[in-house]
C-alpha cells in the first residue's frame, strides 16, 4: 500500500512541477501514460479532481492546491531522508535540482561542475536557466543561484558577491561618440535601457563614486531590452552605452569588446547569493553542493572582480 501511494504522490508532485504528465514521466524516467495512470488513481483514491486537463495544458485545480501546497515539502523532506538511509546516512546522492540566470551561470558556475560530479558521482544536477526570480519552495527548487530572492523564514542564503553595476559601450562607439567625463555628458549618448522583468519599469542609471556622490543620469534611449545578455552584446556592436552587473559584462571587457565607461562611477545591486531552504532536514546533497560553490566561487577569484575590484 505504501509504495502505491509513493508512486501516486510521485507523479502527482512531479505533473504539478512540470505543468504536464510528458514533463513529469522524463523526470521519473516513466512513461506518460505511467504518470497518467498514476494520478488517476490518486484522484479516485482521494475522490477528488486534483487537475485540469486539456489537450494543451494541465492545471490544479483548487483540490490540487491545497493538496500541492501541503505535501510537497514533507514528501520531499521523506524523499531526502530515505535516500540518506538506502545510500549510507549522510552520504549525499540522488538529483539536485538548481535554478540559475542563464549568464551567470553558463559563465560561472557550470564550469564549476565537473570537479563536484567527480567528488560526489551519486549527485545528479539538474539545473534550469531562468532570469527570472523563482519561489524556491513552491517550485521544487533545492538550491537557487542568483540576487534579489526575498528572504522568508523558510530560506537561507549565502553570499558569495556583491555586486557593482557599470556602464559600458564598445570601443568603436566611443571612437565615433567622446567618451563622457561626468555623468551630466551622458545626455547626449545612445543609451540601451534595461526593463525589469518583474515590474516592467526601466531601470534608472543611478550612480555613485568612492566620494559618496549619487547621481540619476539621462540618456537618449535607442533600445529597451529586458535580457542582460542582449543588451550586453548590442553595446559591444557598437548600438550605444549600457549599464550592466559586472557578472554580465567581464567576458566582453576581458576580450577588448567592450570598456569600461565613467569608470569612478558605479551602481549597486543585491548581492549574488545562493539560497536554499531553512528546513530541519538539508539534505547531503544540498549541503555539500552549497559548500562546494561557496568554496569554489571564492577561490576563482570571482567575487572580488564582481565588486570591481
Amino acid at each position: 500500500m505504501f509504495t502505491e501511494l509513493s508512486s501516486y504522490l510521485d507523479a502527482f508532485i512531479a505533473s504539478a512541477d512540470e505543468g504536464s504528465f510528458s514533463a513529469a514521466a522524463r523526470r521519473l524516467g516513466l512513461t506518460p501514460a505511467a504518470v497518467s495512470k498514476s494520478v488517476n488513481r490518486l484522484e479516485l483514491r482521494l475522490g477528488v479532481r486534483l487537475f485540469q486537463r486539456s489537450t494543451r495544458s494541465l492545471s490544479l485545480t483548487t483540490d490540487g492546491e491545497r493538496l500541492y501546497g501541503q505535501v510537497r515539502l514533507p514528501w520531499s523532506e521523506i524523499g531526502d531522508a530515505l535516500t540518506d538511509l538506502s545510500q549510507g546516512a549522510g552520504k549525499p546522492a540522488g538529483t539536485l535540482k538548481v535554478a540559475l540566470a542563464h549568464t551567470v551561470g553558463r559563465t560561472y558556475f557550470v564550469p564549476l561542475l565537473e570537479e563536484f560530479v567527480r567528488r560526489y558521482p551519486d549527485v545528479v544536477p539538474d539545473l534550469y536557466f531562468d532570469n527570472r526570480q523563482v519561489d524556491l519552495i513552491a517550485q521544487g527548487f533545492d538550491v537557487a543561484i542568483g540576487g534579489g530572492i526575498e528572504l522568508t523564514d523558510a530560506l537561507i542564503a549565502r553570499e558569495l558577491a556583491s555586486m557593482h553595476i557599470v556602464l559600458v559601450a564598445s570601443p568603436a562607439y566611443l571612437k565615433a561618440h567622446a567618451a563622457p567625463s561626468q555623468p551630466q555628458e551622458l545626455a547626449r549618448h545612445r543609451g540601451l535601457l534595461r526593463r525589469s522583468l518583474s515590474t516592467g519599469r526601466l531601470t534608472p542609471w543611478t550612480l555613485k563614486n568612492a566620494a559618496g556622490q549619487e547621481v540619476v543620469a539621462s540618456v537618449r534611449p535607442v533600445a529597451v531590452m529586458d535580457d542582460p545578455e542582449a543588451l550586453a552584446r548590442a553595446a559591444a556592436d557598437g548600438m550605444g552605452i549600457a549599464m550592466l552587473p559586472l557578472a554580465h559584462v567581464l567576458p566582453l571587457l576581458d576580450s577588448g569588446q567592450l570598456v569600461r565607461v565613467l569608470p569612478a562611477w558605479h551602481a549597486e545591486t543585491r548581492s549574488l547569493s545562493i539560497y536554499y531552504s531553512s528546513r530541519k532536514l538539508v539534505p547531503a546533497k544540498v549541503r555539500v553542493f552549497v559548500d562546494y560553490i561557496v568554496e569554489q566561487f571564492r577561490a576563482s577569484g570571482y567575487a572580488s572582480r564582481f565588486r570591481g575590484a
